[in-house]
């Protein structure tokens, strides 16, 4: 009989403290849920699932990377005021997985210390090898000893690859990926007084133009057709023109918008389509001393239609390259820069600078289209280096513009590294690299312009 009465005061002991626990749960979740719910209600969304959703290792079967040259955080911000407004976005600014990187270059002569401002040769040269070098090194180290590149590894490895570019393809950021100079101006055959070493006539690898239908990339988009051009002095193809000897080695040789869209996809393609660099797209006011009066931006309407747009060319390298790698294992490596964001900084050419931003905008948003189709490419979004221009308040001691943005505000925007009639500098500041795919989160926080050719050999698994 005790032992029952004693049994019933254990049960029901038991059965008060479980519903003591429920209780406190109950109350404890309620805890949790009221934060919760106030900050679901304050209209800001916690991003904290969809960046870990971001971060994805192993392989990608593509790499896309994409350059603004010279598009440093100041020269993102001037594109988004003026084309969307201060609380707008760009399309490259909706990856999502962003950091900074150094640009730094280094001495030539001392290779230990560093050079804080570096040119695009440097620079490309450092993403393209993972190695330093010098201000108008082509993929070579200091020793002037060339080095193989992301392009050269991902096709050595049965990757298609293609460089596309609205600058000269001689110029130093598509360069990188083909080619090896000790000089960035050794861009033709009629171009190589200051690289000796790498003439064909002495035994090199010949001008930049050369090296790169020799590496043969299944696409090379841009301008520099005066390169193509040139004859060859030496060797195999001597007496041919560059572009001839690449038409020997099965390209296609195009040289307008018509010409690109009905190039076949089974065969390289070579688009040369400007003497040099190619037309921009915006034209606008140039900044003086005392600043202008504000003004809109102008599409360029000397910009022949024979010109495809970056758009155009970055679309036509997706076709090509996805057609050619859908039936294979192994996917591409693709090089898209919007080069005249650089040259028109260097200009003061604030329209010209954000025309050639929004455009290069434009062919990221066709590359994240592709990427939402097929999420195994890693898409990377940066620049080699920073520029001159800067959002200020008023006119300054430097030479001014002042543009109505989308916001219907005045932007002044000042240029003061030189004088107008010569040529802004490069800074040395770190500038942006956003990404997302397999790998991206290597571009997380501070890293160094030499990290990322690791981490799209890795993405790419290259030995």
């Amino acid at each position: 009989m005790k032992s029952t009465k004693l049994q019933r005061i254990l049960e029901c002991a038991s059965m008060n403290a479980l519903r003591s626990k429920k209780a406190l749960f109950v109350a404890a979740a309620a805890i949790i849920a009221i934060p919760s719910a106030a900050l679901a209600g304050d209209g800001h969304q916690d991003n904290t699932w969809a960046a870990k959703q971001a971060i994805k290792g192993g392989q990608a079967r593509n790499v896309i990377l994409l350059i603004g040259d010279g598009m440093g955080d100041s020269e993102i911000t001037i594109a988004r005021n003026y084309q969307v407004g201060a609380n707008g976005r760009l399309s490259m600014d909706k990856l999502p997985l962003t950091g900074a990187y150094t640009t730094y270059a280094v001495q030539k002569a001392d290779p230990s210390k560093p050079d804080y401002v570096t040119d695009s040769a440097a620079s490309g040269s450092g993403w393209a090898t993972g190695h330093k070098t010098y201000n108008g090194a082509i993929s070579v180290l200091p020793n002037e000893k060339p080095v193989p590149t992301i392009l050269e590894l991902a096709k050595k490895a049965g990757y298609k690859t293609g460089d596309v570019t609205t600058a000269e393809l001689q110029d130093a950021t598509p360069a990188v990926l083909g080619s090896h100079v000790i000089n960035r101006d050794c861009k033709g055959p009629d171009a190589m007084a200051t690289c000796a070493v790498n003439d064909k006539v002495n035994g090199g690898a010949g001008s930049i133009a050369e090296q790169l239908v020799q590496t043969k990339p299944d696409l090379l988009l841009g301008g520099g057709k005066q390169y193509f051009d040139q004859t060859v002095k030496a060797g195999q193809y001597k007496g041919l023109t560059v572009a001839q000897q690449a038409q020997a080695n099965g390209y296609q040789v195009v040289t307008d918008a018509a010409g690109l869209t009905a190039a076949s996809a089974n065969k390289p393609i070579l688009g040369a389509f400007a003497k040099n660099n190619m037309d921009l797209e915006w034209v606008g006011p140039k900044p003086t001393r005392t600043g202008t009066e504000p003004a809109k931006c102008a599409v360029n309407t000397a910009r022949t239609a024979s010109q495809p747009h970056l758009v155009d060319m970055a679309d036509k390298a997706l076709t090509v390259l996805d057609k050619q790698t859908r039936n294979s294992r192994k996917g591409f490596f693709l090089q898209i820069e919007g080069a005249s964001i650089d040259k028109q900084d260097h200009a003061a050419n604030p329209c010209g600078q954000i025309g050639e931003t929004v455009a290069f905008d434009a062919a990221i948003k066709r590359v994240l289209q592709y990427q939402k189709q097929n999420p195994d490419t890693l898409v990377v979004v940066t620049a080699d280096h920073g520029h001159t221009s800067q959002i200020v308040e008023d006119v300054t001691l430097g030479y001014t513009a002042t543009l109505i943005t989308a916001d219907d505000a005045n932007m002044t925007i000042s240029y003061a590294t030189a004088d107008i009639a010569g040529s802004q500098q490069h800074t040395g500041t770190e500038v942006r690299i956003a990404a997302g795919g397999p790998q991206a989160a290597n571009v997380l926080g501070v890293t160094n312009q030499t990290d990322l050719f690791f981490t799209m050999k890795r993405a790419l698994g290259l030995k």
